[in-house]
């Protein structure tokens, strides 16, 4: 029902500076509407992307105990939520998680959070990437970037501009292997705008969601868009209304950063734009 309340396990790493993962999903998550149950799986003192002297603390070795008292209290989630995983073995645990709390009527989200700009994640290994590919079969919904995509995909990636049948061809294949919703973030057609897609295989939609570019690279924006397009499903919303509220979401926390001028490293500067998300859903 829209407007209910739903329960969303969370299952990212935390970093201290640098929003981004659990300090981005935490927050849209909860302003949508929606309780927050955090799996950390790691801490770190601030994202590792460009940033010297990260301290981080790996929480492989705890992360069962947390499946373990939540299955002996009896949670149910409406949505299970994965982004950016610190090792082989934590695949394994998030498999295991999935198996004990998976209901026919939850939402998996996979944003398989490996890799960019044609190139994995430093700390991503190729048994890594396997198993993300792993969790995308079995989601319902994922959320990969072009570079992402491709990997998935077993192709080579390659820069934009992108045309339309490309996109679509892509949304298919990645639907091909087991998800029932795609979005391909990244998506661009021209310079003046990006955004990303989606395919809705219940449907067969497809749809595409822009908005101007900003100049210049910030982390943890693509947990930005993952995070407010399962709040907004949640709280009722179709793959096509809930793309276009986070594409502009995501856009809109991006240009106030641009325009405040910002180091960019410390992510985008999204919290003020909170009162607006929650206007756009209609939850005032």
């Amino acid at each position: 029902m829209k407007n209910q309340q739903k329960r969303v396990a969370a299952i990212h790493d935390l970093s201290g500076y640098g929003r981004c993962s659990l300090t981005v999903a935490l927050p849209v998550l909860s302003c949508t509407g929606h309780e927050v149950c955090a799996l950390p799986t790691a801490v770190l003192s601030s994202h590792t992307g460009g940033l010297p002297d990260v301290t981080v603390r790996d929480l492989t070795a705890d992360m069962p105990g947390f499946l373990h008292q939540w299955k002996g209290l009896g949670l149910q989630f409406d949505a299970i939520y994965t982004g950016f995983l610190g090792s082989a073995a934590q695949i394994g645990v998030v498999e295991d998680f999935l198996q004990a709390f998976r209901r026919s009527e939850t939402l998996v989200l996979v944003d398989p959070a490996m890799a960019d700009d044609g190139k994995l994640y430093a700390t991503y290994t190729p048994e890594m990437a396997e198993g993300t590919r792993r969790l995308c079969v079995g989601a319902d919904l994922i959320v990969p970037n072009t570079t992402e995509a491709a990997m998935l995909l077993g192709e080579t990636w390659c820069e934009g501009p992108y045309t339309r049948a490309w996109v679509e061809k892509i949304l298919h294949r990645l639907a091909a292997l087991g998800p029932r919703m795609v979005v391909l973030t990244g998506v661009w057609f021209a310079p003046p705008l990006l955004g990303a897609a989606s395919l809705d295989s219940a449907t067969g939609e497809i749809s595409y969601a822009f908005a101007p570019k900003t100049p210049g690279s910030y982390p943890g924006t693509g947990d930005l868009l993952a995070s407010t397009l399962l709040g907004a499903l949640l709280d009722g919303r179709t793959l096509k209304s809930a793309l276009q509220v986070a594409v502009d979401f995501t856009a809109a926390a991006i240009r106030r950063t641009h325009e405040a001028g910002t180091d960019p490293r410390g992510g985008v500067q999204f919290e003020r734009c909170l009162p607006q998300l929650v206007h756009d859903l209609g939850l005032t």
